[in-house]
């Protein structure tokens, strides 16, 4: 195992905690096939014990994925255990990941639990584990504030009890890469039993040192790297695989080791999480940023031209950046229509669910005359959150915005199948026009989060718009898209009120 690199993503279950991110089964599983078209080895797939829904999606997602493992998060207690086990059965590879926290103040301040106590639950949650599978996986939950000698107390008990990977997480983001190396190869230096064990790593971006840290892990022996796609996560989120993936494959000169990622899968992955969860990408983010490989400087762009690698370390092309591929246009057929989706690797599952697409697309191709890859996925990604049980849906919204005139939006709404009429004034149409939903609706909600993004270029480019709302503690995000940035607008704010009014989010599963 010294020169591969294992491939850990835990985009579904660590990266669903950022607010607002929770994903519908559905969606969960288009990711897991992406994740799987991407090469990634182990899918973390969600937390089971957590929800009846996420045991669900767990289960769905490890009858389906064959070329990945599928794995659960359990907490080290019999009813986590078990839970996890149950839904990766169906998995042709299948891991039961468990953890316990190791530092002095989660163990007497959240567990209330003496260090004996401790390395007792982790051994029995090991053992019950392998129950279910030989392939387990066990946590030093806050390891980066645990005390040396008590981590390799665990470690060394958990791998007599058969966990076959040690995972070392600096849970809140508190180390730096130097210490951080340093303590991964102490821990495989002093572990007895450590070379029969794969080394894990999992880091979080309070720092900004998630993938430094990462990084200096494998070049201390870590063999493994927990990570998710676009740095999604809790708080400031986890190592971005992306970074992880093309920092090992770049600097080969440095990284002894590989992973088995198909690069050119990265942005196509990135692109289908941020529309899924609405967290969009930022510009200047390394890799799948929409500026990565552009340059504005003359002095970059003469050398570029003249020889590429003066000013690039990589080429847009490997990591899945191309010019936009036209595909499809208003006299496309539906043949041609589900055949795109396919190689994009978007599967319908059902021949009703093909039909809406494709009446979709022809909708959208009547008033944008050129249909990209980014159009199809969009449409896809966005159709997807509505659900035939949803309360609220736009029939209708008109709004007039004049120099030297109040903006204001006249908005119709189906309400359960009844139909609500309201109009207001606004700051502009957008904010108009919520205030007309507002007036209909009177959710109570805050709106933490307005965002536009287009989604090709050209003036009749498709707006994607997220709105994250938040009402009595619990955070929703709506997604939209449209050729009009008004209605786009208006569709992401009802979607974001029907996940409010919807189902209960899962509670994290920590609490």
């Amino acid at each position: 195992m010294n020169d591969r690199l294992i491939i850990f993503d835990t985009t579904l279950r660590d990266g669903e905690q950022s607010p607002g991110a929770a994903m519908t089964k559905d969606e969960k599983i288009r990711i897991a096939r992406q994740l799987e078209r991407l090469g990634v080895d182990v899918i973390e797939a969600g937390f089971a014990a957590a929800s009846p829904g996420d045991a669900e999606a767990i289960k769905s997602i490890a009858g389906i994925i064959k070329h990945s493992t599928v794995c659960s998060l359990a907490r080290a207690n019999e009813k986590d255990v078990r839970a996890a086990g149950e839904a990766i059965l169906p998995a042709a590879s299948g891991r039961i990941h468990t953890f316990i926290a190791t530092s002095p103040i989660h163990m007497e301040k959240k567990l209330r639990m003496s260090p004996d106590q401790v390395v007792e639950a982790a051994v029995k949650a090991v053992k019950m584990a392998l129950e279910y599978t030989d392939n387990v996986e066990f946590s030093a939950e806050d390891a980066v504030r645990s005390e040396m000698d008590f981590l390799c107390r665990v470690f060394e008990e958990v791998i007599k009890a058969g966990a076959t990977t040690l995972n070392v997480p600096d849970t809140v983001g508190y180390s730096i890469p130097a210490l951080w190396g340093e303590r991964m190869r102490q821990l495989i230096e002093r572990v007895p039993g450590a070379d029969r064990v794969i080394w894990s790593t999992h880091c979080h971006n309070d720092l900004g040192m998630a993938v430094a840290n990462s990084l200096a892990a494998v070049m201390n022996g870590a063999r493994q790297v927990e990570c998710t796609i676009n740095g999604l996560g809790e708080r400031a989120g986890n190592a971005s695989l992306e970074e992880v993936v093309m920092a090992v494959k770049t600097r080969r000169d440095v990284f002894t080791c590989d992973s088995r990622i198909d690069a050119s899968q990265i942005v196509p992955s990135s692109r289908l999480v941020s529309q899924i969860t609405g967290y969009p990408v930022q510009p200047n983010k390394a890799i799948v940023g929409a500026n990565a490989f552009s340059h504005e400087s003359g002095i970059h762009q003469d050398g570029v031209l003249k020889h590429r690698e003066t000013y690039e370390i990589m080429r847009a092309e490997d990591v899945g950046w191309s010019h936009n591929k036209l595909t499809l246009g208003k006299l496309s057929g539906r043949n041609a229509f589900r055949t795109r989706l396919q190689e994009l690797g978007i599967v319908l599952e059902s021949e009703e669910a093909v039909n809406a697409a494709f009446a979709r697309f022809k909708e959208l191709a009547d008033k944008k005359r050129e249909i990209f890859d980014e159009d199809l996925q969009a449409l896809v990604a966005n159709e997807s959150g509505l659900d035939a049980c949803d309360r609220f849906r736009l029939v209708s919204l008109k709004v007039c915005s004049e120099t030297g005139e109040t903006p204001h939006a006249y908005i119709v709404l189906s309400d359960g199948g009844a139909e609500l009429r309201a109009d207001e004034f606004g700051g502009g149409p957008v904010d108009a026009s919520f205030r007309a939903i507002e007036k209909m609706v009177g959710s109570g909600s805050s709106l933490l989060l307005y965002s536009v993004n287009n989604i090709t270029t050209g003036t009749d480019a498709q707006g994607e718009v997220t709105v994250r709302l938040s009402r009595n503690g619990r955070i929703v995000n709506g997604q939209g898209a449209d050729t009009d940035i008004v209605i786009a607008s208006a569709k992401a704010y009802l979607n974001a009120l029907n996940k409010l009014f919807g189902v209960e989010e899962r509670a994290h599963p920590q609490v």
